[in-house]
């Protein structure tokens, strides 16, 4: 799908594609039936394609590279991650960033560690149930399904939610840690007559938010998971089956020097009911009733050249978070308007004890670096 011609939008967006060479209907053929077969998904956290292409030169990954896809939108691990797992666009299952709105829990709360923005972690009756209502991907397929994830986080109720109609197999070790698993876990699949493995490796991604993403840091982690893939396509040949690999998201880099902090705009605070929410390069704004056209105005002349300021339901309904039905919760989700960072710029706030953390790699917004993640396929 081409870019909406009447929606504001940032420099180069890239819009989701929904329907064919994107991150959603990929799932949706993996999900597909394919009895004695064994499939891998490794889904390695903010490997963009752009990175790949001018990093991978000579590498396992590249060699078998057939592509490039879309991400879904905000082009981040709690909306894309979530879409692999459950087969459902960001419309339907309602993660829409790192931090939503649900004021059934408080307000602002990040669903993946599930906590609250500024505060401790959330102790309500039923949580996970009333919070992630969906089925799973792994409950609809045929067959037996695993699910790989670091031990840190392979049993947090966010994944254990997520994994209903899996088993889950933790690691340690790193990229050498996870091939280890998955192939001991793809073996096991083989001899039950097929099934399916979904892998996730986020150390790529935490060392280009902490360095930058193109860092001798990033780069070396790189190299690690290029040699982790290509053991894996040694070990598991002849296996019977395919090995699919692409990423959430990829990532841009951001600067102090192009960051708007909106603690230095109190005006424009002063017209939100809460604070942000989302991404640092694709925030949401829940603007006071009456107040709409008044902080449309003010928004725009704050960050003209650095960001597009668009209506939150324009955006649902053109489509950028994917088809519906739509969630119950999204219009909540996404708020009233939409600041859709232009390239290189963020967007920053602060909420009494929340800690800034400082990243020079970001996403979650619709640059071509952001939203174009690689296709690899491999046989088994």
């Amino acid at each position: 799908m081409t870019n909406p011609p009447d929606l504001p939008l940032p420099r180069e967006a890239v819009w989701p594609r929904h329907d064919t060479d994107g991150l959603l209907p990929l799932m949706a053929s993996l999900a597909a039936p394919a009895p004695g077969r064994v499939r891998v998904f490794l889904l390695i956290d903010g490997l963009g394609d752009h990175f790949l292409r001018r990093f991978g030169a000579g590498s396992a990954l590249a060699a078998h590279r057939q592509g490039r896809i879309t991400s879904v939108f905000p082009s981040t691990t709690s909306a894309a991650v979530t879409t692999t797992m459950t087969g459902l666009s960001p419309a339907r299952h309602g993660l829409t960033g790192w931090f939503i709105r649900d004021r059934r829990f408080g307000g602002l709360i990040a669903p993946l560690p599930l906590c609250r923005r500024g505060g401790g972690p959330l102790a309500v009756l039923r949580l996970a149930q009333r919070l992630f209502p969906y089925r799973t991907l792994y409950q609809r397929l045929d067959g037996p399904s695993l699910v790989v994830s670091p031990r840190e986080i392979a049993w947090s109720r966010f994944s254990k939610r997520h994994c209903r109609g899996a088993r889950i197999v933790g690691y340690g070790g790193g990229a050498e840690g996870l091939a280890d698993a998955v192939i001991d876990g793809a073996r096991r699949l083989r001899e039950a007559g097929g099934g399916y493995l979904h892998a996730y490796y986020p150390t790529f991604d935490s060392l280009c938010h902490q360095y930058g993403s193109a860092s001798p840091e990033a780069v070396e982690e790189f190299r690690r998971v290029d040699a982790a893939f290509a053991r894996l396509l040694e070990q598991l040949r002849g296996l019977g089956g395919e090995m699919v690999v692409t990423a959430d998201h990829g990532f841009t880099d951001a600067s102090d020097e192009r960051t708007v902090d909106m603690d230095g705009h109190p005006r424009l605070a002063a017209m939100l009911e809460c604070p942000l929410w989302g991404e640092r390069r694709a925030a949401f704004c829940a603007v006071r009733k009456g107040r709409e056209a008044e902080f449309e105005a003010a928004a725009t002349e704050v960050f003209a050249g650095k960001a597009a300021v668009a209506r939150s339901r324009d955006l649902v309904r053109a489509g950028l978070f994917g088809p519906g039905p739509v969630n119950a919760r999204l219009a909540e989700r996404t708020g009233t308007h939409t600041l859709l960072m232009e390239p290189g710029w963020t967007v920053v706030d602060s909420v009494p004890g929340e800690r800034r953390h400082r990243m020079i790699g970001v996403h979650g917004g619709l640059s071509p670096e952001e939203m174009w993640i690689p296709l690899i396929r491999a046989g088994l």
